[in-house]
Order: C-alpha cells, then sequence, then structure tokens
C-alpha cells in the first residue's frame, strides 16, 4: 500500500460524517463527500453548509466535492471513510462491489453492528467485501461531533492492524481543535464503542428514573468492567481498558448532553416507549441496535453482561425499566 494519502472520502450524510469533513479540510485539498439525498447535494454546493446536520459548520467550496453517485466517489478516493448509522450500511453500500474496494483503505467511524449479520464494521468489510484486515480501521473517540463544530479540543483514536494505514490517517485529522492516538486494536475498540452506547441508554434510563449521580457513578464503574470482560473474551489482547479509548469514550457518552443514546435512554425512563422515543429524536441512536447484536453475540461467549442484559430486557422484551432496574442494582457493586 502506498505511503501517501492523495485523496479521502467520507461516506454519510449526518451530523458525525459532516464533523470529519470539517476536520479532513483542515489537513486535505479536496475531500470527497458522498451523501445519499440529492437536494442535501445541491444545498451543500450551493450554500457550503449541511442543512440538516452541524449547519453551523461552513465549508470552503473548493474543498470538497459532493455527490450522490458512491461508486465515483469509492473510485476517486484511496481511503474510504465509513460515516452512516450501522443499520443502514448495507442499504448504503448496496451497488457497491467487492472489485469496486479492491485497494482501498477502509475506515469504520460507525459505533455500531451490521444487524442481520452481528457483525462489527471492519469484520463485515472483511468477510463480504474482501477487504484486507491490514487495509481496515476504525475511528473512535471520546468525541462528539457537535464540539467538533464548536472546534472545542476533542481527541481521537485511529485503530487499524496496520498501524502505518492508522498514523496516516491520524496525519490526516490532527489539527489545533483534535489530537489523535494510533492503536492497533481494531477489535477492542470497536466493541467497545458499541458498548458504551448500550450504556449511555442504561445510564439515561437511570437519570429518567430518578436515580443521581451516585448511582451513575456505581453504574459506570461497572460498565467499562462489561467493557473489559467482553473484550477480552471476544478478542484477547493485551489492551489498557483506562485508555481513553475505551473509558474515555464511555464516559463521554453516559454523560454528555450531546449523548443522543443517553437522550434515548432518558426519554424511556420517563416512560416513553421505544417507538414514540424513536419518532421524536432526529438522529439514531446506534445503543438500540447494538444491543441486540451484543445480546446475541453474547450466547456464544457466556460474558456476564447484567447491564447490557438489562437494557435489551427493557428495549426489546418489553419489561419495565424500574422493575429491571431496581433488580439490577443489586447486581452492581
Amino acid at each position: 500500500m502506498s505511503k501517501t494519502i492523495n485523496s479521502i472520502a467520507v461516506i454519510g450524510g449526518g451530523s458525525w460524517a459532516t464533523a470529519i469533513v470539517k476536520i479532513l479540510c483542515n489537513n486535505s485539498d479536496k475531500v470527497n463527500w458522498w451523501v445519499r439525498n440529492s437536494e442535501t447535494a445541491e444545498y451543500i454546493k450551493k450554500y457550503k453548509h449541511n442543512p440538516n446536520y452541524l449547519s453551523s459548520v461552513e465549508f470552503e467550496a473548493s474543498k470538497i466535492f459532493v455527490s450522490t453517485d458512491l461508486k465515483e466517489i469509492i473510485s476517486k478516493s484511496d481511503l474510504i471513510v465509513l460515516a452512516v448509522p450501522s443499520a443502514f450500511l448495507k442499504e448504503a453500500l448496496k451497488e457497491i462491489k467487492a472489485e469496486d474496494l479492491k485497494n482501498k483503505i477502509v475506515f469504520s467511524a460507525i459505533k455500531g453492528i451490521v444487524p442481520e449479520n452481528n457483525l462489527i464494521v471492519a469484520e463485515f468489510l472483511n468477510q463480504i467485501y474482501k477487504v484486507p484486515l491490514e487495509n481496515i480501521g476504525v475511528i473512535t473517540g471520546p468525541c462528539h461531533a457537535e464540539e467538533v463544530a464548536m472546534e472545542k479540543l476533542s481527541y481521537l483514536t485511529i485503530a487499524s492492524q496496520n498501524t502505518e494505514n492508522a498514523t496516516l490517517l491520524a496525519s490526516k485529522l490532527n489539527c489545533r481543535y483534535i489530537k489523535t492516538t494510533v492503536s492497533d486494536d481494531i477489535y477492542g475498540t470497536e466493541y467497545s464503542s458499541v458498548l458504551k452506547n448500550v450504556f449511555a441508554i442504561a445510564s439515561g434510563i437511570c437519570h429518567g428514573l430518578g436515580y443521581g449521580d451516585n448511582f451513575q457513578a456505581v453504574l459506570i464503574s461497572n460498565a467499562i468492567q462489561e467493557i473489559k470482560k467482553f473484550v477480552d473474551k471476544v478478542h484477547p489482547i493485551e489492551r489498557d481498558i483506562k485508555s481513553s479509548a475505551y473509558l474515555g469514550d464511555l464516559m463521554v457518552t453516559a454523560y454528555s448532553q450531546f449523548s443522543r443514546n443517553r437522550t434515548f435512554g432518558n426519554m424511556i425512563g420517563k416512560g416513553y416507549s421505544v417507538k414514540t422515543a424513536q419518532m421524536e429524536m432526529n438522529m439514531i441512536a446506534e445503543g438500540y441496535y447494538g444491543v441486540k447484536c451484543i445480546y446475541e453475540i453474547n450466547k456464544k461467549y457466556n460474558v456476564e453482561t447484567p447491564i447490557t442484559d438489562a437494557v435489551y430486557r427493557i428495549l426489546y422484551e418489553k419489561m419495565s425499566p424500574a422493575i429491571e432496574m431496581r433488580l439490577l442494582t443489586d447486581k452492581l457493586s
């Protein structure tokens, strides 16, 4: 693989995709950007900002090439960043064949598991699109798109088994308000990014039920232990679970006002049905899909995951949030 990246594509039109395009424009002359909706594409070209997400971010027209033609965007790019919700990834890539991604470096900025396949995005790309693992990577936090839009100092972890690729992308993302760290743990960082969304929903449910900060601290302390047990069983390598890619990402998602998963959980705790909560939110809460996937994957590994199990029962078995969280309190320490 070449030691230079001449062109980068971002796939997705949501807030995180918009934030990544903004970051990349600091160090790139041109960013290729795929959005699904032709009206959105034309609006961005004309008015230089995304009308639907992070609309305060203004782009230099000369630095972005926006298109709804995914094959064209991919063909023009050496490195692809996927930033669509995991539940819609298969639909977004339906016209793409394995040969379209041949010799491409593909990084996932998706914090979820591909439903039905029950695969993290790295596994999905490798098994379905035959992208070699050394050409696959993960972009993870702790980082919220909204704070990127405001240029508040944020940190990203860029993970790949090919650390040269991770370092190359990190150099493209590093800027005045973004600091980057390189990791080789694509499995741990990606599973952790899925689980932290589940635990953010749990945090939101507890907040909606009226639990205070004291209990929240216990919940999140137990959540990071649950992450460690799960990722160590799925992919046992040496990793520091206290580093920002794991613990930091969990904390910002569980506590932040910008966390859509916490917001979703808070609505569930206050008595909203899943359907009503989803309808009122303008963004996808990845943890809703992630908890079902993790629950099903864990049938193979049999890791003790009391918080994940409680969230699953609330969201998919329609169990009472109040009863489930009361039962959970006896399982935490």
